[in-house]
C-alpha cells in the first residue's frame, strides 16, 4: 500500500480556554463549528477501571463553541453526572454521558442533558447505556451508536435501550429510529452527514451502511470497506478516509469507490503537526468530509478533497 505523510497546521488555539480545565471531547457540529467540551477535573473511576455516570461531587464543564476567528465559552456549573458529549441541537446545547445506571422500575439516570447558551438546564431525558457517538444533525435528529455493553447490557440494564447498537431520537428524546437489518454488536463509527444520509460501521461483519431517506422512511445498504476495527471516518460521497483500525495507530486511509459496492485498496496517510511531528490526538472526530485533531491546546482539521490532492 502506497505511504503519503500530510502536515496540518492548527486552525484554534484554545489554551486561554483550558486554564483549570482538562479536555473531555472536542467535536464537529452540523453547523460547522467545533464544539469542545472541558470539565474542572476527570472523574476518577470506580476502583480504578470504571467509567462513573453518576458523581458524589458536583463538577463544572465548560462548552467552547469554535468558528472562524471566533471562540464562545458556555459555563455549565454544580453538574454531578459524568458527560462526555457535546452537540448543537436547535439552537440550544445536548450534553450527554457515554454510561448511565438503571436502578430498578422507573429508577435511571437521564444521560441526556439540554441546557441554554446561559448553562441553565432546559430538559432531561435517557439515551441509553454504553454510548459510542452523539451526533445531532441540522433538523434535531439525535443520532446515538453504541458499544457492546450498551448493546448486550450493563450498569443493571438487562432490557438495553441500545440493543439494536444505532438508533436516532427527536430532540425531546423520543425514539424516531432503531437498526433492525444490521446485527450490530458493536458500532465502531458513526457520520451523520446530513438528514437524509446517515453512515455507520459496525463489528463483528466491518460492513459500511449507509441510511438514505431519512430515519421515518430509511434505506439501507452495505458495502465491505475491507478494514477490521475502525473507529472512525469521514467521507465526501466518493473518497473515504478511515482511521486504520487494530493494531495501526496513527494511521489512516484513503480510499474511493471501485468496482460497484467496493472501494478500492487505498493509500496510508500520516498526519503531521505544524513542527512535522507525528500528530498524536488527544481525541478525533469525523462528520461529513472532514476529520478533526486536538493535540494539546490546539485544533486541526482536514477534508477528504484536501487529501486527495495533497496526496497526490
Amino acid at each position: 500500500m502506497l505511504k503519503k505523510s500530510v502536515t496540518l497546521q492548527p486552525f484554534a488555539d484554545i489554551a486561554e480556554h483550558m486554564e483549570g480545565f482538562e479536555l473531555v471531547s472536542a467535536q464537529f457540529g452540523a453547523d460547522g463549528c467545533v464544539y469542545v467540551l472541558l470539565i474542572n477535573r476527570i472523574p476518577a473511576r470506580i476502583r480504578g477501571m470504571f467509567v462513573p455516570s453518576a458523581l458524589q461531587n458536583t463538577y463544572t464543564y465548560k462548552v467552547l463553541i469554535v468558528e472562524e476567528n471566533n471562540i464562545r465559552e458556555v459555563v455549565i456549573g454544580g453538574q454531578r453526572f459524568n458527560y462526555h458529549y457535546v452537540q448543537p441541537l436547535q439552537g440550544l446545547l445536548l450534553l450527554v454521558g457515554a454510561r448511565c445506571t438503571y436502578y430498578g422500575v422507573d429508577q435511571y439516570d437521564l444521560n441526556a442533558k439540554v441546557c441554554d447558551y446561559q448553562g441553565h438546564t432546559v430538559r432531561e431525558f435517557l439515551l441509553g447505556d454504553g454510548i459510542q457517538s452523539v451526533q445531532v444533525t441540522e433538523r434535531g435528529t439525535i443520532w446515538t451508536s453504541y458499544f457492546d455493553e450498551g448493546v448486550f447490557g450493563n450498569n443493571g440494564w438487562n432490557q438495553p435501550i441500545g440493543a439494536q447498537g444505532l438508533l436516532a431520537w427527536d430532540e425531546h428524546g423520543s425514539n424516531l429510529y432503531a437498526d433492525q437489518v444490521s446485527e450490530i454488536a458493536d458500532c465502531y463509527a458513526l457520520n451523520a452527514v446530513h438528514e437524509e444520509k446517515i453512515w455507520f460501521y459496525y463489528y463483528t461483519d466491518f460492513l459500511l451502511g449507509c441510511i438514505s431517506d431519512g430515519p421515518r422512511q430509511p434505506k439501507v445498504t452495505f458495502m465491505n470497506p475491507e478494514i477490521s476495527g475502525s473507529s472512525g471516518f469521514c467521507t465526501d460521497g466518493y473518497h473515504f478516509l478511515f482511521d486504520g483500525g487494530y493494531g495501526k495507530s496513527g494511521t489512516y486511509i484513503l480510499k474511493k469507490y471501485g468496482k460497484p459496492g467496493s472501494l478500492t485498496k487505498g493509500k496510508a496517510i500520516h498526519f503531521l503537526n505544524e513542527r512535522a511531528e507525528p500528530l498524536k490526538s488527544r481525541a478525533q472526530d469525523f462528520r461529513g468530509n472532514r476529520v478533526l485533531f486536538s493535540e494539546g491546546h490546539l485544533l486541526y482539521q482536514v477534508c477528504v478533497e484536501e487529501l486527495v490532492y495533497m496526496s497526490r
